[in-house]
């Protein structure tokens, strides 16, 4: 079941993750490193203030509005709630638009607010089709979010040079052309009925969530924050770039994994009892592990490989140190949201997410503020890591008083020595090649490490493999 979901949502996931690599791809070579910097701030402050926004709303539908046919009384009372929350976070990203840039704090908090407004719509409407089990339009409509925020982001760096605000407007504009769509097409589907929650549920199910964004800013955000005050944008640029690579790839196969099982999860949770949603969350993770542990070795085996390809000269320092702690950093992450957290959700507790999260967000702020000045960028992302693992150790205490998630070491431990063999092999092949070509280095490295990853998984895994192979052959032949 975990592999086929993984499989229908992530071509949705993966296009928008494409298009965010373009885009970094794209925006590091034509516009200036400060305005490059200002427009990932822009990102990171709108995600913090989106995940108290409009984020826990769709835990909240999925927990409590169910799957499949969606009341216009549940819609209803959602979308009010949705608009309330949304003003206040307009509010709120006023405040902290001043702080985060206060040289140029209109253009930041227009940015920003705007950010906020289209992704909350978008946000909402995806989510209604989820429910509806409608997964082709959720792709296509992803496939068109990508398109539009790439091109017209693109056409708005060529019309106005060196502006983070109107390269992050004409990306708004391009989720809120696929998000009205999808608001469009979600609406036609539902029923009239009234709303299967009230409104005491639902804020009584997100009141804790939007107080554990509040609590993660130190997980999620601070480092970035942080190096802007104590160095400039440019700072943040650096990091914020190796961060989208390092990210993308791990986020693309945990999203991909988490975005069809948690709807399983609640229903083994309510079926079946919490034994067997820990059970199901113990397979999560050794899914988690034999995709993304290989990934994070290919980080770490090819990370001048991969800077030297994707990002221009001034974005080169410190990628050997930076890529493998910000790989680091995001899979624990992962682990942490993915797996742990989840029992929360299940158990409808998602006010002991603030019990641990605090702890990780409290370590960040700490050692952002001890190694930031000091180590710059590289500080930036070890004080990163540190809580990430604090945060990590915390959730899995928290979660197992609740429900026990049965770690399958056997699984870890395969999954670490096929990433590691993969790792070596790739490194292997493209320090074979010397001081040729990044492409070249790249595209050797990556044949070899995913060449060994799929032998080794072959031999570990040989019904699974039979059974996905069957499944391509059968898509093909279909084709």
């Amino acid at each position: 079941m975990l592999l086929r979901s993984t499989l229908i949502y992530a071509p949705a996931i993966l296009l928008t993750r494409v298009s965010a690599l373009l885009m970094l791809i794209i925006a590091t070579r034509l516009i200036d490193q400060t305005e490059y910097g200002l427009l990932t701030l822009v990102v990171t402050v709108g995600e913090l203030t989106d995940s108290a926004v409009s984020s826990w709303l769709r835990i909240a539908l999925l927990r409590l509005g169910g799957k499949g046919e969606i009341s216009r009384g549940s819609v209803r009372l959602a979308a009010r709630v949705l608009v309330v929350t949304t003003l206040l976070g307009l509010v709120v990203s006023v405040a902290g638009s001043f702080l985060v840039a206060p040289e140029r704090w209109v253009e930041f908090a227009l940015a920003v607010g705007t950010y906020l407004a289209v992704g909350a719509l978008s946000r909402f409407a995806l989510t209604l089709l989820q429910m509806q089990q409608r997964h082709t339009a959720y792709s296509l409509l992803e496939f068109l979010r990508a398109v539009l925020q790439l091109g017209l982001a693109v056409g708005a760096i060529y019309a106005f040079r060196n502006s983070f605000l109107a390269v992050s407007l004409a990306s708004s504009l391009g989720v809120l052309i696929a998000g009205s769509i999808a608001l469009g097409l979600a609406g036609r589907r539902t029923v009239i009925g009234p709303s299967r929650f009230s409104h005491r549920e639902l804020l009584a199910l997100g009141i804790p969530l939007i107080a554990v964004a509040i609590i993660s800013f130190g997980l999620n955000s601070a480092e970035r924050v942080l190096l802007k005050l104590y160095y400039d944008a440019g700072a943040v640029a650096v990091f914020a770039a190796v961060y989208a690579l390092a990210r993308q790839p791990i986020d693309t196969i945990s999203n991909a994994i988490n975005m069809g099982a948690f709807p399983e999860l609640v229903s083994r949770f309510d079926t079946e009892g919490s034994a067997a949603a820990g059970r199901f969350l113990g397979h999560q993770m050794a899914m988690m592990a034999r995709l993304t542990f290989p990934v994070v070795a290919m980080l770490v085996a090819l990370p001048n490989e991969i800077g030297g390809l994707l990002l221009p000269a001034d974005y080169h320092q410190n990628l050997g140190l930076l890529f493998p702690i910000i790989a680091l950093s995001v899979l624990g992450t992962n682990f942490t949201s993915f797996v742990f957290e989840n029992v929360f959700h299940a158990h409808k507790k998602p006010w002991l997410q603030m019990v641990a999260l605090a702890p990780g967000s409290a370590a960040t702020v700490a050692l952002s503020l001890l190694l930031i000045p000091a180590y710059a960028e590289i500080g930036a992302a070890l004080a990163l890591c540190g809580g990430t693992l604090v945060g990590l150790l915390a959730a899995w205490a928290v979660s197992h008083r609740l429900t026990p998630v049965p770690i399958p070491w056997a699984d870890l431990g395969l999954s670490l020595g096929v990433a590691a063999a993969s790792g070596l092999a790739a490194w292997t092949a493209s320090a074979l090649l010397g001081e040729t070509w990044p492409l070249f280095k790249l595209m050797a490295g990556g044949f070899a490490g995913g060449l060994v990853f799929l032998g080794l998984q072959s031999l570990l895994h040989p019904e699974e493999t039979r059974a996905l192979a069957g499944k391509l052959r059968a898509k093909l032949g279909m084709a």
